[in-house]
């Protein structure tokens, strides 16, 4: 856990996230963990999983199901009632 602590701390300096701190983040924490696509390791990622999730079902590469499990995880992370 110690390692995935560090990775937090590098994106909220950078804002950055390079395929190696991408592997060092837990499944868990991905809104398609089985994939491990949409990380959301902090509050801007989970914001930004919301919105690619959006424009994902708007173009036909995502479906309605699988978005609403992204946008309720960011909606956990980001706090309840949070929308973007």
């Amino acid at each position: 856990m110690q390692a995935h602590r560090g990775v937090k701390s590098v994106l909220h300096t950078t804002g950055k996230l390079n395929a190696g701190k991408r592997k060092r983040i837990p499944r868990s924490e991905f809104g398609l963990p089985g994939s491990r696509k949409y990380p959301m390791p902090d509050k801007s990622h989970a914001a930004n999983a919301k919105a690619r999730a959006t424009q994902m079902v708007e173009r036909g590469k995502l479906s309605s199901a699988s978005a609403a499990r992204i946008r309720a995880k960011a909606d956990r992370i980001l706090g309840k009632g949070h929308h973007s």
